[in-house]
């Protein structure tokens, strides 16, 4: 399955370049600092509540910093039952989504429409939502977004490929 996954980005990829946008998947920061091969476990296709899980979730302490994984803008920030405190954050060419859920609270002065460079720091790890008040993680997902531009819908991408090669590319 994990290799269908990485197909299925490559072909996202090939597709973004081929129609002339760059895809910022595979150019993506670690949304963690100093973050290890270790830390990251690809849980996309896990079942969590009833659903698939779509996302990867890296377990941090509470109050890391949580830094955008891509140059883009912050579309919405909102509070849900499950994700808690979020950030919904588009790439540059309005491609791609990047979420970043159970955070214990935003950036300093972070707000709807701003723009934001890869690497700064956007909110703070914590277990909002429905996540484990003991066990404190960004909950991290991309969605390759349709032609409306919805921040609440799009197609998820498996992050976990893109994730370990931005990782690599730290070392």
């Amino acid at each position: 399955m994990k290799l269908w996954v990485c197909v299925a980005v490559l072909f996202a990829a090939v597709f973004a370049v081929a129609v002339g946008r760059t895809s910022t998947v595979l150019e993506m920061a670690p949304p963690i600092n100093g973050l290890a091969l270790t830390n990251l476990q690809d849980t996309f296709e896990d079942f969590h509540n009833g659903h698939r899980h779509e996302a990867i979730d890296i377990m941090e302490p509470r109050g890391t910093p949580v830094h955008a994984a891509v140059p883009g803008t912050i579309r919405k920030l909102f509070f849900s039952v499950r994700g808690g405190i979020t950030i919904y954050e588009f790439d540059e060419t309005g491609a791609y989504c990047y979420y970043y859920a159970h955070l214990e609270r935003y950036a300093g002065g972070l707000r709807e429409g701003m723009r934001v460079e890869r690497g700064d720091v956007i909110g703070f790890v914590g277990s909002t939502g429905n996540a484990d008040a003991h066990a404190p993680h960004l909950h991290f997902a991309v969605f390759e977004l349709g032609p409306e531009k919805q921040w609440w819908k799009g197609t998820a991408i498996d992050p976990y490929a893109s994730l370990v090669a931005a990782v690599k590319r730290t070392k």
